[in-house]
């Protein structure tokens, strides 16, 4: 009874048809499974990541070094504009424009291999501050080849900044750069009632150099200033020159 049921439904047109659809889905479905198994492998396997996010030091300093290797060849990009203004009140105030890449994947070729950039912007819901970051792809297994270009992006950063003022303003997570890298002030270009700056010196000199009494203590390592008084009374410029000292 059982062999003529199954003779029967092997006859019937409409059985077979559809029999030959799931199967052929299904083999689809296996099919579309494995190269997607396959593909974690090979990546897992033959290539190495790195992923830096926008609230780690190097991020800056390695999307200007990107920049860099891209500026011929990346035809999507995102300005960055900084005004400048002088110590002069009357100087007109200029703009200064950085280009990096844009988000999207970009290609460069670095020490012979092919480097795949993918840069990514998310809304983080609860502060609404947007969340990027810079994933390096390449062929191989040696990290080597991050670590040289993390320590290039550094090289170039430090040496663009050398002898300049950075700013860092506060943020939700971290602390983000305020505008470009000025030119150091002089302390003697600044011009207070005497003893003040001298007194800030001399606090400032003691904070450095004493980092143990703090740590051993577990009060927090840092310091802060209020200076008040009415407007171009040499506030900011004692700042600017202390930071720079």
């Amino acid at each position: 009874m059982l062999s003529d049921l199954l003779t029967s439904l092997s006859s019937n047109p409409y059985f077979g048809a559809g029999a030959g659809l799931i199967g052929i889905g299904t083999a689809l479905a296996i099919l579309r499974r494995s190269s997607q198994y396959g593909l974690i492998f090979f990546r897992r396997q033959f290539m190495i990541t790195l992923e830096v996010p926008n609230n780690d030091i190097s991020y800056s300093w390695l999307l200007q070094w990107i920049s860099h290797q891209l500026r011929d060849s990346s035809r999507h990009l995102s300005a960055r504009t900084t005004l400048i203004k002088n110590d002069d009140p009357a100087s007109r105030i200029h703009a200064s424009y950085t280009f990096v890449p844009s988000v999207g994947t970009h290609y460069f070729r670095y020490r012979g291999k092919f480097i795949k950039v993918e840069r990514t912007r998310e809304q983080m819901i609860n502060s609404g501050v947007p969340f990027e970051s810079v994933q390096l792809t390449a062929f191989g297994q040696d990290r080597q080849i991050y670590i040289d270009m993390l320590e290039k992006a550094r090289d170039a950063a430090l040496l663009a900044n050398e002898g300049k003022t950075l700013v860092y303003v506060p943020t939700i997570n971290d602390w983000r750069l305020f505008g470009h890298p000025r030119r150091k002030r002089p302390l003697n270009s600044v011009i207070l009632d005497k003893g003040i700056l001298e007194s800030l010196i001399n606090d400032v000199e003691h904070f450095l150099s004493n980092p143990a009494w703090y740590i051993d203590r577990g009060i927090p390592y840092r310091r802060g200033y209020l200076l008040y008084g009415p407007p171009g009374s040499g506030k900011t410029s004692a700042i600017m020159a202390l930071a720079g000292f």
